[in-house]
């Protein structure tokens, strides 16, 4: 037998050379991979050569495929052999780990894993009922030597990871180990803290304590608190504190050991989940009190907060945020003193460094292990920032005076340091801004308003504003620091114009080098930040600003007087911030007289013929804005600008003035000022808003704009485009990027001109302009209530222009109609407009967007990928690309449509998700839900609106509401469908329920149910809501409509005992409440085959595990299990 066994192993080797070597050719490659499988599902001697491949003479590539093929039969054969087999490979594989590896250093890291996942295979299959010294074998092979303790340490992290983390068993052998190793806690803590012990100068494995974070029931945690005894915590902290240059090889080279950052992270980890564990476990009904050693365990995460590693630095703050939150935790006086510490490093911690393309600090050496790019890190950076915000926000609840103290300190520092010559000031400023953001924001929230450190503030505040520089970062950083210290403003009014007069200049500040070369991202981004800062002011403390109102309004139209000192968007911003200042007229005719002034110039242009004429025709349009023409010289392009410049400024004037023009919101000096014009039925005051009037005159060109351009994307009108503009009418790069969730790359603020060319300035005026056209649409609901719902016509109007040639309208443009304007008008509409606005409206749209999403998703389904040669592999890319933006952009687009139907029909009892969650969500991310939740979400707490009941009055609105619905399920977008089967499906068909449905229509919705869980069923969320769909569906109609018995028999692999049975409990309706939890198991078993597998477990080999006899309930001793007790031989 031995020499048939070396003849196979010598073919095995060759076949793993084959595949190994780079020079080898595709076809012997396949054929070697084709023996390979063939021997592992076929052979026999599968144990016998695996073992003989994996002695230690053999190569470390041939060790590894011994290895592989032994797991490949623990994994796959394990249950067809016999008692004795499994006796015999388990010994065999206990002796590989005591004597079938190399010295621990020598040893390759995928032998020894490999190792391990042999062993966490048999724990799975038999551990503890019959193996029950498993721990102790383990424990014992400790003592054997360094090589064996890691190969120890490796077995227990891939059981956590198996067990705990991913879940990769069935449901009885999970608890059955999970039970085990909880039962066992003392113990394995025991046996790692020694091993701790022993090899503390030599840093090891500590990824199982961490694989078991949060998990358990509370009481199953408690062993948890054993690490906080004095040894163990002395240890950790010890470790720790040592971390600073534990990972580097020595100091002067800087090179990482990344066995060594390795374990520092785990340990990192270790730290976090003991904090997860205080936070659950203190304060619950288990009465753990205050670890005694809460001082060190703190001391311990706070040196990994002050870690060079960012990865590090951001691991911890989360386990910051929750200390500092907990009820008892945060009154604690140790967590009190730790939060003065945590603010004093988050000085350091916030200065954006450690670029990994850079060697300015020792964090970068950590960065180039950690991340790919500097756009990688940059967002890593961001969400740490964004983390360690809410941290200090929650220590100034703490320590609120502390906070403040370290906040003035950094600032006055900050103040008086020179500023280099670099941009290392401007990073600096840059923290300490966010930092002094985050402090003052929270300060002025909780202190009582005579605790407030007035005196200290102002003394602040007037530091800063006299602080002179000419750098734009750093000035910039100077206008958040006034805007975050401006309540102090409102103690001491007198200081208010030197504010003003700080603010001021920035909004026309230029560099003198600049001269006519264009601005530089930083300028533009300066006085943008100025103009944001004045209408923030003007919008928070707009009765405070009233009596400085005619001074402002002087210098703007001083600033307006010289054309060369404003763009266009920043005039629109200076008239925002007036007209947030006359909300406090509170006197309809004086701040409609001021409106009307303010807009004379704009409605005098708006309204001319020349606009008229030119808003009215494509053709027309597209020469005045200079889309139609080559561009050979500058001279044209200026005139063209300006014309572009006229029709944007005219557009963000108007809707500046929906936005921010309002009538008093209280209600007696709104009656009192000739703002109430009436009331309703009920009493309710009804407003006029001053800016209605000379609004309305400007709507028809409006509404004559939008139809242009919903024109333009007609074959005729991209005709006339000129080369130089063939692609203007393209999505944005940086929506682009977004939908596709690619980050934008990093610019350098100083260098960076904001210069475009002609072809990106005509393609950024076209999107913006048709944003901002339904933006005004939809906002002017809401601010001309019903002088705007009343226009005569204005449902014919929407319809022959917003609706016009939605054809030809690409997704991108799409998505603003829905979201910006008929989603607003929704919302905003009152009840007596519903049958003169919003029928004529919503049916059309949504029979048009029904029949809209229908093909392009089945465009997306029927896609198949092209097999391009080599030499069109770049064409290949580009094509690929864009496919993949068209769905996703396809999937945004669904899922505003969505939600306009959901805020169209559903009245919401509790917050919703948002569904308009931008970041790019792929098709297999989910919103986190467990199958509770799931069934939860579909309760009678979703109820019809009163638009939804007005809606079902019209049959053929309703149904082709259903349509969407029950179609949305199986469209390849596992949030959209979620949401659609746990919020709207089943409030929008139970309306119905009652009605004589077609046979054909039940069917229809039944199978639309069934198609989603064969599209979505392998994501637990979309199970969960469209298996509880399913139930509902078929409880509701079984009784009337024998198709759906008929629909559930040609489900793949039911059994129809059980469906006969379920089916007529369901006829005769006699499952009792508490029956419900099991008729809901029993009816997710039967139409289980109908859920879909992924495109990646479609073709992959089932693993079988077997249950054992259970823990927790002794089985009866039935005569089958005493006449196969051969069988549970104990391994």
């Amino acid at each position: 037998m031995a020499e048939p066994i070396r003849s196979l192993c010598d073919e095995l080797i060759k076949a793993v050379n084959v595949m190994m070597e780079a020079e080898s050719s595709q076809t012997y490659r396949l054929e070697a991979l084709k023996f390979i499988e063939d021997f592992k599902e076929k052979s026999p001697l599968c144990v016998e050569c695996g073992l003989q491949l994996a002695e230690k003479s053999q190569t470390a590539v041939v060790r590894h495929f011994g290895l592989q093929i032994l797991e490949h039969v623990v994994k796959f054969k394990w249950n067809d052999m016999p008692p004795q087999e499994k006796l015999q490979l388990k010994n065999c594989t206990m002796g590989l780990l005591s004597d079938g590896t190399h010295p621990i250093l020598q040893e390759e890291c995928h032998v020894k894993d490999a190792l391990s996942r042999i062993v966490v295979e048999m724990i799975k299959r038999e551990w503890p009922q019959h193996w029950p010294d498993m721990l102790k074998e383990m424990e014992a092979l400790t003592a054997m030597g360094d090589a064996q303790t890691e190969l120890v340490m490796l077995v227990l992290l891939r059981l956590a990871e198996d067990v705990i983390t991913f879940q990769t068993l069935p449901t009885q052998r999970r608890r059955d180990i999970q039970h085990t190793l909880t039962q066992n806690m003392d113990s394995i803590f025991t046996f790692l803290l020694g091993i701790l012990q022993l090899h503390v100068n030599e840093y090891k494995k500590m990824n199982c304590i961490a694989g078991q974070e949060l998990k358990g029931k509370l009481e199953e945690r408690k062993p948890f608190m054993v690490l906080f005894d004095e040894v163990a915590m002395n240890y950790i902290l010890s470790a720790a504190q040592s971390a600073g240059g534990a990972a580097l090889c020595n100091q002067s080279s800087g090179g990482i050991v990344e066995r060594r950052y390795t374990f520092l992270k785990r340990l990192c980890q270790v730290l976090c989940a003991l904090g997860s564990q205080i936070c659950s476990l203190v304060g619950s009904d288990i009465e753990v009190q205050v670890p005694v050693n809460l001082d060190k365990y703190m001391e311990a995460l706070f040196a990994f907060t002050t870690h060079p590693s960012q990865f590090l630095r951001s691991s911890t703050q989360m386990t910051w945020g929750n200390l500092f939150r907990h009820e008892i935790l945060s009154k604690d006086p140790v967590v009190g003193q730790m939060a003065i510490k945590y603010l004093r490093a988050a000085r350091i911690n916030l200065v954006k460094t450690g670029f990994p393309s850079k060697n300015d600090c020792p964090g970068c050496e950590f960065s180039r292990v950690d991340f790919d790019s500097d756009e990688d890190f940059n967002c890593s950076f961001n969400s740490f920032r964004a983390q360690q915000g809410e941290a200090v926000r929650l220590a100034c609840k703490i320590v609120p005076f502390e906070a403040f103290r370290i906040a003035r300190e950094w600032v006055q520092y900050q103040i008086c340091t020179p500023i280099d010559t670099g941009n290392t000031t401007s990073v600096q400023w840059d923290a300490m801004t966010f930092f002094t953001e985050s402090v003052f924001g929270q300060l002025f929230k909780i202190l009582e308003k005579e605790k407030i450190p007035i005196d200290e503030g102002m003394e602040l505040l007037q530091m800063v504003v006299h602080y002179e520089t000419s750098d734009p970062l750093i000035l910039s950083c100077v206008l958040t620091i006034i805007s975050t210290l401006f309540p102090f403003v409102t103690h001491q009014p007198h200081f208010l114009p030197q504010v003003l007069f700080k603010i001021f200049p920035s909004i026309t500040f230029e560099l003198v080098e600049e001269c006519k070369a264009p601005r530089t991202r930083a300028v533009k981004n300066l006085r943008r930040h100025a103009c944001s800062s004045i209408i923030r002011i003007c919008r928070d403390y707009s009765d405070f600003m009233l009596p400085c109102f005619d001074l402002m309004y002087e210098h703007v139209k001083r600033l307006f007087s010289n054309e060369l000192l404003l763009t266009q968007m920043e005039k629109c911003a200076l008239m925002e911030a007036l007209i947030l200042i006359s909300n406090q007229f509170k006197d309809y005719n004086k701040q409609k007289a001021f409106l009307k002034e303010l807009m004379a110039a704009v409605t005098a242009q708006w309204l001319s013929e020349e606009m008229k004429s030119v808003l009215l025709d494509p053709a027309t349009f597209l020469a005045y804005v200079g889309a139609d023409q080559v561009i050979s010289d500058a001279d044209t392009e200026d005139q063209m600008g300006i014309n572009r410049s006229r029709i944007s400024f005219c557009v963000n004037t108007i809707l500046g003035v929906v936005k921010r023009a309002r009538w008093p919101a209280n209600p007696e000096e709104a009656k009192a000022g000739g703002f109430v014009v009436s009331t309703t039925s009920d009493g309710a005051p009804i407003y006029r808003n001053p800016c209605a009037e000379p609004l309305q005159a400007l709507l028809p060109n409006l509404f004559a704009l939008i139809r242009t351009q919903n024109s333009l994307f007609l074959p005729e009108n991209i005709n006339r485009l000129g080369k130089t503009f063939t692609r203007v009418y393209d999505i944005m790069d940086m929506e682009k990027n977004f939908a596709l969730g690619i980050p934008q790359p990093l610019l350098d603020a100083y260098d960076s001109s904001a210069y475009r060319n002609i072809a990106e300035r005509m393609q950024g005026f076209f999107s913006s302009l048709y944003d901002n056209c339904y933006h005004v649409l939809g906002n002017a609901g809401p601010c001309m209530q019903q002088d705007f719902y009343a226009i005569e016509g204005l449902a014919e109007q929407i319809v022959g222009s917003a609706f016009t040639h939605l054809d030809s309208v690409p997704d991108h443009r799409l998505r603003p109609l829905v979201r910006l304007f008929m989603k607003q008008l929704v919302m905003s509409c009152p009840r007596d407009y519903y049958d003169s606005l919003l029928n004529p409206l919503l049916g059309p749209l949504f029979t048009y967007l029904l029949q809209r999403l229908n093909f392009r998703w089945q465009i997306i389904n029927q896609r198949t990928s092209l097999c391009a040669q080599e030499e069109d592999e770049a064409y290949e890319e580009n094509l690929v690309t864009q496919e993949v933006v068209e769905e996703q952009l396809l999937r945004l687009v669904t899922r505003e449509v969505m939600d306009l139907l959901s805020v169209t029909c559903i009245t919401r009892k509790f917050p919703e998700l948002s569904a308009n969650k931008e970041e790019v969500d792929g098709d297999e991310e989910m919103v986190s839900m467990d199958s509770s939740q799931g069934i939860q979400m579909n309760t009678p707490s979703d109820e019809l609106s009163e638009l939804g009941k007005c809606l079902l009055q019209n049959e053929d609105i309703y149904m082709t509401l259903l349509t969407i619905c029950f179609n949305s399920l199986s469209w390849k977008d596992t949030i959209n469908c979620q949401r659609c089967a746990s919020m709207l499906c089943w409030t929008l068909l139970k309306q119905v329920l009652g009605c004589n449905l077609l046979p054909d229509a039940v069917t229809w919705l039944y199978t639309s149910v069934l198609k989603g869980l064969q599209m979505h069923g392998q994501h637990e969320g979309c199970n969960a809501a469209l298996t509880q769909l399913a139930l509902l569906i078929y409880e509701s109609l079984r009784p009337r409509y024998t198709e759906l018995r008929f629909i559930m028999n040609q489900i793949p692999d039911i059994h129809v005992e059980a469906l006969e049975q379920f089916d007529q409990k369901t006829i005769q309706s006699t499952v009792s409440k508490a029956g419900e939890k099991k008729k809901k198991e029993q009816f997710k078993r039967l139409i289980a085959g109908t859920v879909g597998k992924p495109l990646g477990q479609q073709f992959k080999k089932e693993v079988h595990i077997r249950n054992l006899p259970s823990l927790f309930k002794k089985p009866k001793p039935t005569r089958d299990m005493l006449e196969n007790t051969d069988t549970a031989v104990s391994i």
